[in-house]
């Protein structure tokens, strides 16, 4: 969902994790002449067609090829525990986005999912304290956003599994202790 604090988690968990990477869907945006628009006037952002997922696909194999080499910094996770000893050669992407699961040639690639939620006041509200680039018309997220949310909602319900849906309206902490703990538990299996 837009402004369910997909970036600020992401951004937190690459601070703890070691040798971690984020890849934000948001980079492969295409130009604003590159994006069609509704019969209402509305530039349709909210759809696959406005991205270069093709692109992402590639950054994400790209980035799996040769973890090692990436932009991943050096000086590793900041709150070092003991589930984090000895993980020097685990590297983790995370790939962060709106649209992530209703792209089929990504869908092979998740070791784990995770799908933030927010009721449609609070999402509307959030979005209505951002600025974006262009700016929202009026009527923007009633007219598209919103409904692209559930449309993409509901075929990822259809046709997707082992999801995790996390509150957005948690806090900021809540949200980064359910993900982080899920990891370090995935971190484990790979140690055993």
């Amino acid at each position: 969902v837009t402004n369910g604090g997909k970036t600020t988690l992401s951004e937190k968990l690459k601070k703890m994790l070691p040798n971690c990477d984020v890849i934000s869907q948001d980079d492969f945006f295409k130009p604003e002449s590159e994006v069609e628009t509704d019969e209402h006037g509305f530039k349709l952002y909210d759809v696959l067609d406005a991205l270069y997922m093709d692109e992402m696909v590639k950054s994400i194999r790209n980035w799996m090829k040769s973890p090692a080499s990436s932009r991943v910094a050096t000086e590793g996770p900041q709150n070092t525990c003991d589930n984090l000893k000895n993980t020097d050669d685990i590297y983790i992407l995370i790939v962060e986005g709106f649209l992530l699961y209703n792209y089929e040639p990504l869908n092979e690639l998740w070791n784990r999912r995770y799908f933030l939620t927010l009721p449609y006041e609070e999402c509307k509200r959030r979005r209505s304290t951002r600025v974006y680039q262009p700016a929202d018309t009026l009527g923007y997220f009633d007219g598209h956003v919103w409904p692209m949310y559930l449309k993409y909602k509901n075929e990822l319900e259809e046709n997707a599994s082992n999801i995790v849906y996390l509150d957005g309206t948690k806090s900021q902490e809540e949200l980064l202790s359910c993900v982080y703990g899920d990891i370090i538990q995935e971190l484990k299996k790979l140690r055993e």
